[in-house]
């Protein structure tokens, strides 16, 4: 497969790449935002090729043009995914902790007093620029180019606009702005495989169950996380499959009950999955 993964240098993205690499026979293209990004990279670089691309910089010109179609970002990107069977876009905006914020934290806590620091984001970098007007800039571009399928690693919470994520960083509201890109990759008419994982944790991958649902219902579920190493093997499986066609869904892991097997095969789970999220709730379209 030719696959195209965006967001390289960061966590989720790089573990992507880097299981992707594992199997010989792939050819695989990651995006970085500057040549700093790259010292970053989770996978050997010579084994990939690099292209930078500033996703904060391309989003200010598509948001400046009458048509993303115009944009030589579009243009420059769609030409980097030519051949692609698929895009797997792994960019997000990250928010900032307000170090000033943490000495209100440390006072409330003397008190017994819970307090929440501050958060803020980097400039150009903003919830609105890199997960909707970036995400929307790369799914023009996978259409432009003709690409098989677009793999979007979102998050789960979507359906309440007040979650406490869309308030982080002077209310910047991330979640809705992912949506939005979700709506519009949906209404793109390019295929897509959308998956809301739960909070992620850096631990190894392949020793949990897998738990998919819809509507954020997962978020009743104890575990609610996943290790970013099963959200990259789940994204990879869902490349081609066809049960993964035009379908959005929510996923956490949780320990395997005791004696039992795990069953983590993409297809059979969601082969088993009756539902699609509902894109009425919360609608940012």
């Amino acid at each position: 497969m030719k696959v195209v993964v965006t967001g390289a240098g960061g966590r989720t993205g790089g573990l992507i790449i880097k299981q992707l690499l594992e199997k010989a026979d792939n050819s695989v293209v990651g995006t970085v935002r500057s040549k700093a990004s790259s010292s970053k990279l989770q996978f050997d670089a010579e084994k990939a090729s690099l292209v930078e691309l500033d996703l904060a910089a391309a989003a200010a010109a598509a948001a400046a043009a009458a048509d993303n179609a115009d944009n030589p970002a579009v243009k420059e990107f769609a030409a980097a995914l030519q051949g692609a069977d698929a895009l797997v876009i792994a960019t997000s905006g990250v928010p900032q902790i307000k170090y000033s914020s943490l000495f209100g934290v440390i006072a409330g806590r003397l008190i017994g007093r819970k307090a929440m620091p501050g958060f803020t984001w980097k400039k150009g970098e903003l919830p609105e620029q890199i997960d909707w007007l970036g995400q929307k800039l790369q799914i023009d571009a996978a259409k432009a180019a003709g690409v098989k399928q677009v793999v979007l690693i979102s998050s789960m919470g979507g359906t309440d606009p007040n979650h406490f994520l869309n308030k982080m960083g002077d209310n910047a509201r991330i979640l809705d702005w992912k949506r939005k890109a979700e709506q519009y990759l949906v209404a793109s008419g390019v295929p897509y495989t959308i998956i809301h994982p739960g909070g992620l944790i850096d631990e190894a991958g392949g020793a949990k169950q897998l738990v998919l649902g819809v509507d954020d219902k997962l978020l009743e579920h104890n575990p609610r996380n996943i290790p970013r190493a099963d959200v990259a093997a789940l994204a990879i499986g869902c490349i081609g499959l066809k049960e993964a066609l035009n379908r959005s869904f929510d996923v956490v892991a949780a320990p395997p009950a005791a004696g039992a097997a795990m069953a983590n095969d993409p297809a059979a789970l969601l082969a088993g999955l009756q539902a699609d999220c509902d894109y009425s709730i919360n609608s940012q379209a």
